[in-house]
This record gives structure tokens, C-alpha cells and sequence, in this order.
């Protein structure tokens, strides 16, 4: 093995957070190029294959994780337990997600209700929000948008792998939580903050 992959396979083996293509890239003095970086990630996949551990990419990088079947198989040792959101922080999260960037006030007009402080704080907190800048409108309320954070946790690469509105729909229907497809359709000039 080549000692760019040596460096890269020890590094994300004892990072504890996944590391991004940059992260592994200025490792190296000269930096790494980008085709340098993705095939010595390719062979480390390659290698990994078959054992216990596989290479995984995610919207906030590159970290090794248990397989699928393996994690299973211990769970005992991943026994944290899930914080409960109520329905009011999923739906706000929800919309978010579907709409963004959005203000508080988009968030209330869907919901019909008002949008506490400490939903906001909640979903801030957990790292799955943050204000993105501000409305050029009076009062210049902050635009929230989702994080990487709330990619990586959700096992999501980039947005457009969340369900569609539809399968949405069907899931928020099992758990009598009702919002209207066109309260979370995205308008057409909203984008996502990278």
C-alpha cells in the first residue's frame, strides 16, 4: 500500500467526525490532488471490502463505519438514547427542509401557528438548523436552512435524496401528523445554502 493511502486510512480511522475530501487532501504537503485523493479512496474502498468496516461518503465527508449487518449485531454498544421531538419541532424541521431558505414567519403561515423560540432552539441545537442570513425585507428576519449536519444524520448525500412529497405524505399520514403538499412545496427561486 502507497503511503497516501496509509495516511488517509489512519487518519479516518481516528477522526472522530467524518473528514471532507479537502480535510484529507491538505494531509499532504504538497496537497494532494483531487484525482490522487479519489484514487487512493477507491483503493481503501476496494481493501475494506468483505470485513466489517466499510469507506462511506457523506454530506459532511468521509469516515469508516460498521456495515450494516455487523451493526446489528451490536447495538448494545451504540445504546444512546434518541432524543423525542414533538410533533411541532418535526414539522418545523419539515418544512424547512422542503421550503428553504425560510423565516420564522414562512414557517408560522404553513403551520398556522406560531413558531417558539425554543423549537428554533431545539432544531439550532442539534445541529440540524442555522440562520443563513437575513430577508431583505422590514425587520430583516433570518433565513434558516438545514445543516450538513442534519445530511449526515439522516444518511443523505445532498437534498434531493429525501423523500418525495408524496412518500412524505404517506409517512406524516402513519404518524397523524397532516400537512398539505402544497404547504411544503419549495417555491421555485429557493435554493439551498451550500
Amino acid at each position: 500500500m502507497n503511503a497516501p493511502e496509509c495516511i488517509i486510512e489512519a487518519a479516518l480511522l481516528t477522526a472522530s467526525e467524518p473528514l471532507s475530501g479537502k480535510q484529507l487532501r491538505q494531509l499532504f504537503s504538497p496537497e494532494l490532488t483531487q484525482d490522487k485523493l479519489n484514487d487512493a479512496l477507491e483503493n481503501l474502498s476496494r481493501r475494506w471490502t468483505d470485513r466489517a468496516l466499510i469507506l462511506s461518503e457523506s454530506a459532511q465527508g468521509w469516515r469508516f463505519a460498521a456495515q450494516e449487518a455487523v451493526a446489528r449485531q451490536i447495538p448494545h454498544l451504540y445504546e444512546e438514547k434518541s432524543p423525542r421531538y414533538s410533533r411541532a419541532v418535526l414539522e418545523t424541521l419539515a418544512i424547512i427542509a422542503y421550503r428553504q431558505p425560510v423565516t420564522r414567519g414562512d414557517i408560522e403561515a404553513v403551520r398556522g401557528v406560531a413558531v417558539s423560540s425554543q423549537i428554533m432552539q431545539t432544531l439550532s441545537e442539534r445541529g440540524w438548523i442555522e440562520s443563513i442570513g437575513q430577508k431583505d425585507t422590514p425587520g430583516r428576519p433570518s433565513l434558516w436552512a438545514t445543516t450538513g449536519c442534519f445530511l449526515h444524520d439522516l444518511r443523505l448525500n445532498d437534498l434531493s435524496e429525501l423523500p418525495s412529497l408524496d412518500e412524505l405524505g404517506e409517512l406524516l399520514a402513519t404518524e397523524e401528523i397532516l400537512l398539505s403538499e402544497d404547504d411544503l412545496t419549495p417555491p421555485p427561486q429557493s435554493t439551498p445554502a451550500e
